[in-house]
């Protein structure tokens, strides 16, 4: 065994180089143990190739040799889908050299990026190109683009630009075998067949590597507008969500929803923030941009928002007057998720339901958790405008919330239940990885598991790429 370790550290070393084949404890120790702190595991080695070409030559010695591989971008998932298992057999493919713009194309409005430039550097590169990346994530800073594709990342501006996937049109992607597939297309039409990129999308690296992508660019926005809404139920905030829409058509970029407990929380371990609105019980944090320099937008959404306090439908709003203090908004919005981590462990869920659906869900489902978990308490908050809440659950005040921690099962069935009861989904955007795996066998049909796993079989016959992750 030792032999063939060593014949595979050199192999390693001499595709990515000595000083990018990390081996030590300490060294690979970051990488072995997710963002929430959940999931733990062991590793052979870390490998931080810089090409394309070298990630082939990684891909096809461990296929040569069997050795399992864990793709890994910014290790910002939820679900542990980055991290390897306890076992030691496979090393974490980490891609965060790979970061270059390889190309901007500003009258195809595209950009070409590695998969490891993280999210923030696509938006900034866009943005001195005078265009817009629209992805938004409240990790931005950290997580990767190879990451957001490899789960379809979601975030705040899916009601007016779509998830991951509607922001891609072309991607090169290394495949089990060490193979180069090299799909870097920018065209918006392209009726060949098969689109085989959604394959390798949200597949979280059990198909292939993704190591580059071609990504669709928007106009700047030049005018923006920013409030924050008390509202008196979700139902309000989902009548609200329509007649915004009505009044703000495809200029309406995001619409949050937060629970009073949620904005507590984050302003708890954020004290320096305000809440302008104190004493509600449900918020919604709105965005609405427009790319021409003249837009009487402010007015319009001033005019909106006025018209749904005296409907009933609001009952106070505030609009920001600065880009300081709309970041500050959204800053209260971003920090609940770091808030929470702090605050101590909780039962989350990232769920989507139609929108129609949501008030519904919440009253029953609140009233089946405090049947069965008496205090509980309700961290509600997200992406309302596509259907898609973090319902999270904390345990009673004053009580031990590592204990409370072993409800999860039970509190993941009711709430998984009466999702799928009302045709929603377990993971609107945080994948499956290996925290979901189980439920996804609970929750996907025959035909589309069978599916799964012969698309799986073929192109990874062999198993290697991110086992344990999403099938069982």
């Amino acid at each position: 065994m030792m032999d063939v370790r060593a014949t595979l550290q050199a192999r390693l070393e001499a595709a990515v180089g000595t000083a990018h084949l990390l081996t030590a404890p300490a060294d690979i120790a970051p990488y072995l143990t997710d963002w929430r702190g959940r999931y733990h595991g062991t590793a052979r080695a870390v490998v931080r190739p810089q090409s394309t070409a070298e990630v082939a030559a990684v891909v096809e010695i461990c296929a040569d040799t069997g050795t399992p591989i864990v793709p890994q971008g910014g290790n910002t998932g939820r679900c542990g889908g980055g991290i390897p298992g306890p076992d030691g057999d496979a090393i974490v493919l980490s891609l965060t050299r790979m970061n270059r713009v390889r190309a901007l194309d500003a009258d195809n409005a595209t950009i070409t990026v590695e998969a490891g430039m993280t999210l923030a550097a696509v938006q900034q590169a866009a943005a001195d190109a005078g265009m817009m990346f629209p992805l938004s994530l409240a990790a931005e800073g950290s997580c990767t683009i190879g990451g957001n594709l490899s789960t379809n990342a979601g975030g705040t501006a899916v009601l007016r630009f779509g998830n991951t996937r509607e922001l891609v049109l072309g991607i090169e992607a290394v495949l089990p075998d060490g193979r180069i597939w090299e799909a870097l297309r920018g065209l918006r039409k392209d009726n060949t067949g098969y689109d085989l990129k959604q394959l390798f999308i949200g597949a979280e690296g059990t198909l292939g590597i993704i190591t580059a992508a071609v990504l669709k660019l928007f106009p700047a926005p030049r005018t923006s507008a920013t409030a924050l809404v008390a509202i008196p139920s979700v139902a309000a905030s989902v009548a609200l969500l329509r007649e915004l829409k009505a009044a703000l058509g495809d200029r309406l970029v995001g619409f949050e929803l937060m629970s009073a407990l949620s904005v507590a929380i984050s302003r708890q371990y954020l004290p320096t923030l305000r809440n302008p609105l104190p004493d509600h019980p449900w918020y919604a944090l709105i965005q609405a941009d427009d790319s021409a320099a003249d837009s009487p937008l402010q007015a319009q959404v001033e005019a909106a928002l006025a018209a749904a306090i005296e409907s009933g439908l609001a009952e106070d709003a505030t609009i920001a007057q600065s880009g300081a203090e709309a970041n500050e908004l959204w800053t209260l919005r971003e920090n609940i998720p770091t808030a929470q981590r702090r605050d101590g462990p909780n039962i989350k869920h990232d769920i989507s339901l139609p929108v129609s659906a949501i008030p519904e869900f919440v009253e029953v489902a609140a009233r089946a958790l405090s049947a069965a978990f008496p205090g509980v308490r309700f961290v509600t908050f997200g992406h309302l405008g596509d259907g898609n809440l973090h319902y999270n659950l904390a345990a009673p005040s004053g009580s031990d919330a590592e204990a409370f921690m072993a409800n999860a099962p039970q509190a993941n069935r009711i709430v998984h239940d009466l999702v799928a009861a009302r045709g929603g989904s377990i993971s609107a955007e945080h994948g499956i990885g290996q925290l979901k795996k189980d439920e996804l066998v609970r929750y996907k049909s025959a035909i589309e598991l069978e599916l799964m796993h012969a698309i799986k079989a073929t192109l990874d016959p062999r198993g290697i790429l991110n086992p344990g992750k999403v099938l069982v």
